[in-house]
């Protein structure tokens, strides 16, 4: 009981620690959702912005992969860790080179990863019963095999938008998450003030 008690003490401590920080979470919402509305602006633009990113970040990747095979090739897995580098940074300087096409493989990639990630989820629930919730899990596969069937469908209409949609979602997503968040706090700050002793 002392543990739990202890626990308890140290969670709300770390709570009332942060809960003086509350605008800045708020703030940081407030500036994703800022972003997320600049962003669905252009979906095409913000698209090949990410795809660009992608390409890069690869590209650097496997430059210090093929120099990270040369400062171990007196070690075994030489010849891979060589080649790992040199496959990946090809496919940075490919996605750079062309990143049209490059938006339009990375959002079939996406519809995919959704079927097969939708009908694991059914697949998985189903072994999970009878389990309390199963049917939620295969609920959710349904829904994601479905998303990523018409996702699919709709390839290649929308291989220059659907990254760009998805940056959006997400920033708008986190946003109101962190202003919840800020919220929250806000106002376990304002009732820790009228009651101190309360934890």
């Amino acid at each position: 009981m002392t543990d739990i008690s202890n626990s308890k003490a140290s969670l709300g401590r770390a709570i009332q620690a942060i809960s003086g920080k509350w605008g800045w979470f708020v703030a940081l919402g407030a500036g994703e959702l800022v972003l997320g509305g600049i962003a669905s602006a252009n979906l095409m633009a913000v698209s090949l912005a990410s795809v660009l990113v992608i390409g890069a970040t690869m590209a650097a990747a496997g430059i210090f992969q093929i120099v990270h095979a040369f400062s171990v090739r007196a070690m075994r897995g030489f010849l891979f860790w060589l080649l790992a580098g040199v496959v990946y940074g090809a496919a940075g300087i490919i996605i750079l080179y062309d990143p049209v096409l490059a938006s339009f493989t990375l959002s079939l990639a996406v519809c995919a990863f959704l079927v097969v990630a939708g009908a694991m989820r059914v697949w998985v629930g189903f072994h999970m019963r009878p389990a309390a919730g199963w049917r939620w899990i295969v609920a959710a596969g349904v829904l994601t095999f479905c998303v990523g069937v018409v996702l699919v469908a709709a390839w290649p209409a929308i291989g220059l938008w659907l990254l760009g949609a998805m940056l959006v979602v997400d920033l708008i997503f986190q946003g109101w998450g962190f202003i919840a968040f800020g919220l929250t706090l806000r106002s376990r700050a304002f009732r820790h003030v009228a009651q101190p002793a309360t934890v």
